[in-house]
């Protein structure tokens, strides 16, 4: 390793929210400094499991629009098949009657 370009790593205190503390090492700051931390597991709604999301973002929002369209039973195909098989006979009815007329 080269000197002189690598930080110092040294001892600190980390705080955490509820006060509690803990020794490391790292290269925050000056040998025993302290880091107080805003957000950490104890406190941070990810790890306590209490999330309100108010947005709930692209998918959220793509999936509640056309979340039922990929759910197609076999009797609801059928039926849309039947339907699509009846529709051009009608039209080519249709189309041999304004021929003859």
């Amino acid at each position: 390793m080269k000197k002189g370009i690598h930080p110092d790593y040294h001892e600190i205190t980390v705080i955490m929210t509820d006060g509690t503390k803990f020794q490391t090492r790292s290269t925050y700051g000056k040998k025993g400094d302290e880091l107080r931390l805003d957000v950490d597991p104890k406190t941070h709604q990810a790890w306590t499991g209490n999330i309100e999301v108010k947005n709930q973002g692209r998918v959220a929002d793509f999936n509640k629009r056309f979340g039922g369209l990929g759910n197609v039973t076999k009797a609801s195909a059928q039926a849309a098949g039947k339907k699509e098989d009846k529709a051009p006979k009608k039209k080519a009815e249709d189309k041999k009657d304004s021929a003859s007329a």
